[in-house]
């Protein structure tokens, strides 16, 4: 079947079937042991083989590699970095917002700091203070583009780690 399909029809499928369920809530695994990211890990390999029509004993960390993705603890560790980079530009979702970030006139030994009480309250006010002066009628294109350049940057600081040492999964 995958023969008929081809491969940009298999990858397709696979990114947007397999990939999708792996990535969807996957920063409650932060933390655990690589037991128990095991066979998540399995099923990337899986996937990978699959794309690529390889047999089940073929060495996968290539095809890994030829594909760009990261294994399951960098895909873990990527998803979690992004959340705390939109939380601390104001682009995640309010209830996450006021919950992970703490102004440094609410921390009692940083009250006194010489410049705690111009800081802004609200991490939209951040954004607004910085990029919104220079450029206010652009501010959604500029902003997809550094999230964009952070995004690319970070996948590329994870990636290296994982692949391009001597270590096998």
């Amino acid at each position: 079947m995958r023969a008929r399909l081809g491969r940009d029809v298999t990858l397709t499928l696979v990114t947007s079937l397999v990939l999708s369920r792996l990535d969807y809530c996957n920063s409650v695994l932060a933390g655990l042991p690589a037991s128990i990211l095991a066979p998540l890990q399995r099923v990337l390999h899986a996937a990978a083989r699959l794309v690529n029509g390889l047999r089940p004993h073929d060495h996968v960390s290539p095809t890994l590699k030829e594909l760009h993705w990261l294994p399951i603890k960098q895909r873990v560790d990527y998803k979690l970095c992004l959340l705390v980079y939109k939380v601390v530009v104001g682009h995640a979702p309010s209830y996450l917002t006021s919950c992970m970030l703490t102004t440094v006139t609410d921390v009692p030994s940083r009250s006194t700091l010489r410049d705690a009480s111009s800081r802004p309250q609200d991490p939209s006010e951040i954004r607004r203070e910085g990029v919104l002066r220079r450029c206010p009628s652009s501010m959604e294109p500029v902003d997809n583009r550094i999230q964009a350049s952070f995004q690319a940057l970070l996948k590329t600081f994870l990636f290296q780690p994982a692949y391009c040492c001597c270590e096998c999964f």
